[in-house]
């Protein structure tokens, strides 16, 4: 909104022009997302209390800690992040741009499903919510509506075709097979963000610099100049994302802050799964699914462990780890949570350095 009021100006009086610089936007971003959360959270807590007199409802399966150290602790948090990410990116952004409009529809929507998730496992005082198909269709309806939105806004020749890393001229032409391809990547990375947040600052982190890193390769990819400098597929108007992964990292950092050990809020499925699926859409936007992968690698290994644990006792009986996701696994084992909470943040920085070496790898 910032942009579209004020960059005219500039035209006439020269201190307006730093609002056409997106570094300038991308930190204006940023900082107002970090002081909205820090603004607006204790607040939310203390609303989110008042409605929540059990807290969010622990499973019974879990690790037995959690029945103990978890118990009360308020849920949906994830609001507090949605707030500050959506009302900074509408500030910051350019409003002209189809693709903000696209993330924003997955983000926000993503967030409403993972809301009415949560509303129901408090009200139902059980660990289940919306019904898995259910969910699920909701997450394919609005991807679907994303992809179609972004396709129909992004250019030949890379409308309906996937990029492959470390190749600077290979683009897989999918035709309409592309479609459920990046609703694919968008729902499957919502749900796998879903899966790691089970402990305190856990999915948080890594969800941040999975932005930053997007917000990098957003950046790189809009500017025509970068992307062929290091033969990555320039996408017109996709650097105004880096604006909305700004919003998403500042929103996370203040939402750390209350969701550090011991965390006073979790973020429910009201914030993992809407970030989830942010980066998804952010991704298929770039040209850079398969990046995505790697950078997000600690959500894929969660995920896979939950798949393998399910295929083995299903298919033998047995059970490949103690428990499922695998952060529960290493919980079993003894390990103490801020250790495999640190430790998964270290794996989630080196593969991130891993994903945006493919930026300069052709």
């Amino acid at each position: 909104m910032l942009y579209n009021l004020l960059a005219p100006l500039a035209d006439t009086n020269q201190m307006f022009n730093v609002f056409r610089y997106l570094t300038f936007r991308t930190g204006g971003a940023t900082m107002t997302a970090l002081l909205i959360a820090f603004v607006l959270g204790p607040s939310l807590i203390r609303w989110l209390k008042s409605r929540q007199r059990g807290g969010q409802p622990i499973r019974e399966d879990g690790p037995e800690s959690h029945l103990l150290t978890k118990k009360g602790t308020p849920t949906m948090g994830g609001l507090l992040i949605l707030i500050g990410l959506s009302v900074s990116t509408l500030l910051w952004a350019n409003l002209a741009n189809p693709y903000v409009w696209s993330v924003l529809l997955v983000t926000i929507g993503f967030g409403a499903i993972g809301f009415g998730d949560d509303w129901l496992k408090l009200t139902r005082r059980n660990s289940k919510g919306l019904p898995g198909k259910l969910k699920l269709a909701f997450q394919i309806a609005i991807g679907t509506a994303a992809t179609l939105a972004i396709s129909s806004a992004m250019a030949e020749p890379l409308t309906f075709r996937l990029a492959v890393p470390f190749f600077k001229d290979v683009l897989i032409q999918l035709s309409w097979f592309f479609v459920p391809f990046a609703v694919f990547v968008m729902v499957g990375a919502s749900n796998a963000v879903n899966l790691t947040d089970g402990l305190d600052g856990l999915a948080i982190v890594p969800v941040m610099i999975a932005g930053g890193c997007f917000a990098l390769i957003a950046y790189l990819s809009g500017n025509s100049v970068f992307a062929n400098y290091l033969q990555i597929h320039h996408v017109p108007g996709a650097g105004e994302l880096a604006v909305l992964c700004g919003a998403m990292v500042g929103a996370g950092l203040g939402f750390l802050w209350f969701n550090a050990p011991p965390a006073m809020v979790f973020m429910g499925d009201t914030g993992s799964l809407s970030l989830g699926g942010a980066l998804g859409a952010i991704s298929v936007v770039t040209k850079h699914e398969l990046v995505l992968a790697i950078i997000g690698g600690l959500f894929v290994l969660e995920t896979v462990s939950v798949i393998v644990q399910v295929a083995s006792f299903k298919l033998t009986g047995r059970r490949v780890f103690r428990m499922a996701p695998l952060h529960h696994h290493f919980e079993k084992k003894g390990w103490q949570e801020p250790t495999i909470v640190i430790r998964f943040w270290i794996i989630a920085i080196i593969l991130a350095l891993v994903g945006l070496s493919t930026l300069k790898l052709r």
